[in-house]
């Protein structure tokens, strides 16, 4: 609770913070129209040059550019300036250019050390995904790429950054990625991407700190909102401080995640009040590298999980904590001060707490957590997804216990239950599995066999 009670403390600063900082546009605002810069707004003519114009002077001015409603503007690569505001006016399009040319490094829209920048409107920015892509795989249901694609947006090292009310959508690749930002807001936008095409991710906050995303509705192929630590040429610090809270997700990965690279650490992060619609994994810590993964809470949070075809990661699982080594070579850091409350779902596999001899994971709680078990699709059943891993095996053949916990220290399961759906295969199993766990406690704990007359409501290994 003293953690919970620090967390909302510290998010009302950041709030006043942020708004001390941040402010719209008023009427003495300087407004640059990128068509009087030339851009055309036609969809065909390529309109990077006017839009960058239109910046770099409303960044001189501390002004704001528009982006008027009622046209479709091609652009490759734009650069985000400091002191500005973009605002897509309502009916507003942007395509992003399908030519690799048109773009400077990975990313359509990017900023690099802008301070005071502020993307509002309510236009929407399209990716033309599909464009991008090579051919469709029917046997393993999603899309196939080409060689290149860009990320929609690709920010770093931005200070007091304000992103609201915007839509986009068909992302070819990664949608927001912020990298080493600091004093984020992100209220009240809407992604909506093809739930089959790979890499699609929502949100990706990476080396951020003092992060709050809110009243967001996300609809991607890969993960929903996920706070990652990826391997940089330069140092850009841990994740910290972030709050997730208030948004709808419906993906075919990870409704909301920490992990997979976790090259520095991850901590002080909430979830809250967030309902996944669809999911391959409700809730998902994936820890395969150096950094440390600590003080997390998840709270208030309904999910569906399922299993997709193979491609995909994650196998159904409810929730999954794990910590595995990527490599043999890898030095792996740890999962420690996991709060989960308050959580309910449906999914087709295991609530995971899973370890390795290599990383315990330790002081875990669960509560007021009921989770309902039954199978809802026809893929293969059975399976623990341990990707990425060259240590271990990446899909796991096991029986499906409610909850499985390996590996692990201090576990707290308290007025939590399981349930078992209309359709329950004979690999359904324990309502609890345990394999080289110490201390766990169990309180007020509701979970059964699915099959009684095979397996103990709880097995300790």
């Amino acid at each position: 609770m003293n953690f919970i009670f620090r967390n909302g403390f510290y998010f009302f600063l950041l709030a006043f913070c942020l708004q001390s900082y941040i402010c719209p546009a008023n009427s003495k605002t300087k407004v640059f129209n990128v068509l009087n810069f030339g851009a055309r707004g036609d969809g065909t003519t390529l309109d990077t040059k006017a839009f960058q114009q239109a910046i770099d002077k409303a960044s001189a001015a501390k002004g704001q550019v528009v982006v008027p409603g009622g046209y479709k503007f091609l652009v490759g690569s734009i650069i985000l300036k400091s002191n500005m505001d973009f605002h897509l006016e309502e009916g507003s399009v942007i395509l992003i250019s399908t030519e690799h040319k048109d773009y400077i490094g990975e990313a359509a829209i990017k900023a690099r050390n802008a301070d005071n920048l502020t993307i509002s409107g309510t236009g929407y920015i399209n990716g033309q995904d599909l464009k991008y892509m090579d051919h469709y795989e029917k046997e393993n249901e999603w899309w196939i790429p080409k060689e290149w694609r860009p990320n929609l947006f690709e920010l770093i090292a931005c200070k007091n950054l304000l992103i609201k009310d915007i839509s986009f959508g068909e992302a070819p690749r990664w949608g927001l990625h912020m990298i080493g930002c600091e004093k984020v807001l992100i209220d009240h936008i809407t992604i909506k991407n093809h739930l089959d095409v790979p890499n699609c991710d929502g949100i990706d906050p990476d080396h951020c700190r003092d992060v709050e995303i809110k009243n967001c509705n996300i609809e991607c192929g890969d993960d929903g909102i996920v706070i990652k630590a990826t391997k940089q040429d330069e140092d850009f610090g841990p994740s910290a401080n972030i709050r997730v809270h208030d948004c709808i997700i419906k993906t075919q990965d990870s409704g909301i995640k920490i992990g997979t690279e976790t090259t520095s650490d991850v901590y002080n992060v909430t979830f809250e009040r967030i309902k996944i619609l669809a999911s391959c994994r409700g809730i998902t810590i994936q820890l395969r590298d150096a950094g440390n993964v600590h003080h997390i809470v998840f709270s208030d949070i309904t999910f569906e999980s399922k299993y997709h075809s193979d491609p995909w990661w994650g196998r159904g699982e409810a929730i999954s904590f794990t910590a595995i080594p990527r490599t043999p070579e890898t030095k792996l850091g740890m999962i420690h001060d996991i709060t989960v409350k308050n959580v309910s779902g449906n999914a087709e596999n295991s609530a995971r707490i899973s370890g390795t001899k290599e990383s315990v994971i330790k002081n875990v709680l669960f509560e007021n957590v009921h989770i309902t078990f039954a199978r809802t699709t026809l893929y293969k059943g059975g399976l623990f997804d341990n990707r990425p891993t060259k240590v271990y095996e990446g899909i796991e053949q096991h029986s499906t216990p409610a909850y499985s916990i390996r590996f692990a220290e201090e576990i707290t399961l308290k007025n939590c239950s399981a349930k078992w759906g209309k359709n329950v295969p004979d690999y359904f199993s324990y309502g609890l599995e345990t394999n080289d766990v110490k201390n766990i406690h169990l309180i007020g704990f509701d979970s059964q066999s699915a099959h009684p007359e095979i397996f103990d409501a709880v097995f300790f290994r």
